[in-house]
């Protein structure tokens, strides 16, 4: 091989090294993000239910929330 030819796989050899790096890292911040919505999506739906119950407690009907808009 000559030298053009060595330089060039060096360098397709680097810059494949950089995105399998990247690729690292972005799995792992989706891997997190996903564990932080997960996290999240939870605790809106239990305040979600807290809310109706305390609606409910507070006026003794069915909740806003679930009840239909009056145009159906």
């Amino acid at each position: 091989m000559d030298k053009d030819t060595e330089t060039r796989i060096r360098a397709v050899e680097e810059t494949l090294a950089h995105l399998t790096r990247v690729t690292d890292d972005l799995h792992e911040v989706i891997a997190r993000q996903d564990a932080e919505i997960a996290t999240l999506t939870r605790r809106v739906e239990m305040l979600m239910r807290f809310a109706a119950e305390h609606q409910a407690d507070a006026e003794g009907t069915i909740p806003l929330a679930d009840q239909r808009p009056p145009h159906w």
